[in-house]
């Protein structure tokens, strides 16, 4: 697989909290969002794909397990939202609220 991310892949990724993974994961999907906003659809899907990578990696990541579901469906609801016809009902306000509380944790973490 081809990496955008390819220092978080190579292991570096295993060492964020989950908090840490969520914010980084949420950075790409307001940068996905406000490349929508622009009608650049080119950088919203590469935001979006990057969101996708360090998702999974979240996914792969062993340590993550107790949060398999939830990261599970967070990827149904994300690919809902921006490749498919969003019959979740997604809004952009629902996706920053989701994410803004892993932003701001991993903010006062440091």
């Amino acid at each position: 697989m081809r990496y955008q991310h390819k220092d978080l892949a190579a292991g570096r990724w295993k060492e964020f909290s989950f908090v840490e993974q969520m914010a980084n994961i949420g950075s790409e999907v307001e940068r996905a969002i406000n490349w929508k906003n622009k009608n650049n659809t080119r950088y919203s899907s590469l935001a979006f794909e990057r969101a996708l990578e360090l998702l999974d990696l979240t996914i792969e990541d062993e340590m993550q397990r107790g949060h398999l579901k939830e990261l599970l469906r967070l990827r149904e609801l994300l690919v809902d939202y921006f490749v498919s016809n969003n019959d979740y009902g997604s809004t952009q306000e629902d996706w920053h609220s989701y994410f803004h509380a892993f932003s701001f944790a991993a903010r006062i973490k440091h």
